[in-house]
């Protein structure tokens, strides 16, 4: 079927219609969307309100690992050497100490071990 001259006629009109169509929806939609300099100033980006909770969670999990490794070792040696309870209770104690040092470290309260051997 062979298009006829009505059809190329309609499709200029029907292309600048949809474009008019097509710019009024966009100046529509800008007008409904906040403006990036109100939306920045009152609400904070999502990577820094959610900073303290990764900081926290990090420090926490530095501390547990810690004691759970020293109680691992310290079970397995009183099961080991039958010395039970000395192993477990020394090597909480060692663990929680080793914790505590991580935590410093990971807080930047205590440098790291390779910082204090260069500055020597």
């Amino acid at each position: 079927m062979a298009p006829n001259a009505h059809d190329r006629d309609d499709r200029p009109a029907e292309e600048a219609d949809l474009s008019a169509r097509l710019q009024r929806l966009g100046e529509k939609l800008d007008q409904h969307r906040p403006s990036k300099a109100s939306s920045d100033a009152s609400a904070p980006r999502s990577g820094t309100r959610f900073a303290g909770f990764a900081r926290g969670f990090r420090l926490s999990s530095e501390l547990v690992a810690g004691v759970l490794v020293g109680a691992a070792i310290g079970w397995s040696l009183d099961h080991w050497l039958g010395i039970a309870p000395w192993g477990m209770i020394v090597f909480l104690l060692v663990g929680f100490v080793a914790g505590v040092v991580n935590v410093m470290r990971a807080a930047g309260v205590m440098p790291e071990q390779d910082a204090r051997r260069r500055d020597t």
